[in-house]
């Protein structure tokens, strides 16, 4: 046994070392992770980058080879990634305080300006909280509180994404959504805004019913002039006719049946009645 080792120790040793050496040269890439490879602490290259146009199942991941010893890799995930802006007040362009909430999610699109400006993912955190949150005062400054509740709050989502991606670029991110969770009024203010609301409704209100009397107004005197008009075409016409339908119209409103038992006395020979004794 010792001659046989004696005769192929060196064999042994050479294959020990060439062993050690593929796995000290294997990365495993996994789907959800880029690889950055660095050499003297410069990145030289990245395996499995994320690409918003890869092909289905085709990426990077799966096992590749660095040198040992010169080459050190970091490994940087491909997930989405979340930054969370602390409760702050904001005020509004109606002077109103408002509590936010809001977060943002984002992922590394490019590795190698991320490790040269931030280091991290952790780095890139921190940087982009303090920017979401300033990105986040100054669009809401910018709309009233009552804004908010409307559709226009998805278009100041936009533009928080839009101005918050241009920043988070210049660390290899990329913003891919922003929401608030919570813009509300501080405790005792809420009903006072409630209040003011109600009252502009109720004012508005007001306003549609005046200008709805006014535009009956206008249309009654419009109909009351066409009918004098008529009247008076009608009566120009043929006045005995005219004379006829205006007393048949007075006999029905003064001899309605209306249940008061009003009692009419009236002289056979009264003008009132000539129509009756007409053939």
């Amino acid at each position: 046994m010792e001659t046989l080792w004696e005769n192929y120790k060196f064999a042994w040793i050479g294959a020990s070392v060439a062993v050690i050496a593929a796995m000290l040269s294997v990365i495993i890439v996994p789907e959800d992770q880029q690889v950055v490879v660095f050499q003297a602490r410069n990145p030289v290259r990245v395996y499995n980058q994320f690409t918003e146009k890869a092909d289905f199942g085709q990426t990077g991941a799966g096992l590749r080879w660095r040198i040992p010893l010169v080459e050190q890799v970091q490994r940087i995930d491909k997930r989405l990634l979340s930054v969370d802006m602390q409760q702050q007040q904001v005020l509004s362009t109606d002077q109103q305080r408002l509590n936010v909430d809001a977060y943002a999610r984002y992922r590394i699109v490019d590795p190698i300006r991320m490790v040269r400006s931030a280091g991290t993912t952790e780095r890139v955190t921190q940087q982009l909280e303090p920017i979401l949150s300033s990105v986040v005062r100054q669009e809401l400054g910018k709309r009233t509180f009552q804004s908010l509740l409307t559709a226009e709050r998805g278009r100041a989502m936009e533009n928080i994404r839009t101005l918050l991606d241009r920043q988070a670029r210049e660390y290899g991110a990329q913003i891919v959504d922003v929401r608030i969770m919570r813009a509300d009024l501080p405790d005792g203010a809420l009903d006072a805004a409630f209040n003011r609301m109600e009252a502009a409704r109720q004012e508005e209100a007001k306003t549609i019913a005046a200008q709805g009397q006014r535009d009956a107004q206008i249309i009654r005197g419009e109909a009351e002039a066409q009918s004098a008009k008529l009247y008076a075409e009608s009566f120009g016409k043929d006045p005995s006719f005219y004379d006829f339908y205006r007393a048949m119209q007075s006999y029905q409103v003064s001899f309605a049946k209306d249940g008061s038992g009003k009692t009419i006395l009236i002289s056979p020979d009264n003008a009132y009645l000539k129509r009756f004794r007409e053939p």
